[in-house]
């Protein structure tokens, strides 16, 4: 990602996260009349993160080169930014400041060792597989290819799971709530464009999303920013009808970018006898390598 290009994503993200904020949200007293700005303005933001005007108009410009992380965690608290924004902020900074070295996380990895693939073939109990940063499939198990069998049909390799949310017309079907699963999609994505400058695949894919999608173009320009860790996830599979399953993402700390999604059911869940069903739909086991681990 070039400096300013992260210049330009730091500066539309502090304007974004302050236009949000009214000054009653902030604690700050609002003494009515007409204001020219949505939200906060920037004499307020650098108020209440104890910072002057001209430095926080310095730093969301962009122009963040030697700023102390006692200062990002001040405006982070000024801007009331949860966790996940946090993150991404820092990310930013470290961009903005770094080069990219060697050894940096890849976020587009493709290999998936065997042992990790024997990992997933061994939860027989829940459906599982395992994605890149940009949320490509790299390898499932039998229950996995059963639940996701319309978003792994694709002539592309590795299928994608964000080229089918917002280009599929299939995907508004699976997910019974789509426009969640779109925000963490794209929520997912910016964070890591953040974390990994430079990453030229990344930005294609983004691009052609963009291009090809006004909703992914409308959601993206939002600056929001999401982790896909855990919760509950709403589906409607063709042939077994609805489901509603947990989801955990295990990242695998020996091949940093690649996480382990999993979706379960407790035996006693009131989709737990459609899950059952999905056990019975799953498909031969391979013969040969996993067609979504190439």
């Amino acid at each position: 990602m070039p400096t300013d290009t992260v210049r330009e994503d730091i500066r539309t993200f502090l304007t974004s996260r302050r236009a949000r904020l009214t000054p009653r949200q902030a604690g700050l007293p609002d003494f009515g009349g007409r204001r020219q700005v949505s939200g906060l303005r920037r004499s307020e933001v650098a108020q209440l993160a104890a910072i002057s005007v001209e430095y926080y108009t310095r730093l969301e410009r962009g122009n963040v080169g030697g700023v102390s992380q006692e200062i990002l965690d001040s405006l982070a608290a000024a801007l009331r930014l949860d966790d996940v924004e946090r993150a991404h902020l820092n990310a930013l900074v470290r961009a903005a400041n770094a080069r990219r070295r060697a050894g940096d996380r890849d976020g587009g990895a493709v290999h998936v060792r065997d042992s990790v693939q024997q990992v997933l073939d061994a939860m027989t109990g829940a459906a599982a597989f395992v994605r890149n940063a940009h949320l490509d499939v790299l390898a499932t198990n039998q229950l996995a290819r059963a639940l996701y069998e319309e978003a792994l049909d694709t002539a592309g390799e590795p299928p994608n799971l964000a080229r089918f949310v917002f280009l599929d017309p299939r995907a508004h079907r699976f997910y019974r709530d789509w426009n969640g699963i779109a925000h963490d999609a794209v929520g997912s994505l910016r964070a890591e464009a953040a974390r990994t400058p430079g990453d030229t695949d990344l930005a294609d894919l983004i691009d052609e999303l963009a291009s090809r999608s006004a909703e992914f173009a409308d959601r993206w320009d939002a600056h929001d920013v999401e982790y896909y860790r855990s919760g509950r996830q709403r589906f409607h599979h063709p042939a077994v009808g609805d489901l509603d399953l947990d989801y955990d993402a295990l990242e695998i700390p020996a091949d940093p970018g690649l996480t382990i999604v999993t979706y379960t059911l407790a035996p006693t869940a009131p989709h737990a006898p459609t899950f059952l069903r999905l056990h019975h739909h799953m498909p031969a086991p391979a013969t040969g390598p996993d067609p979504a681990a190439r």
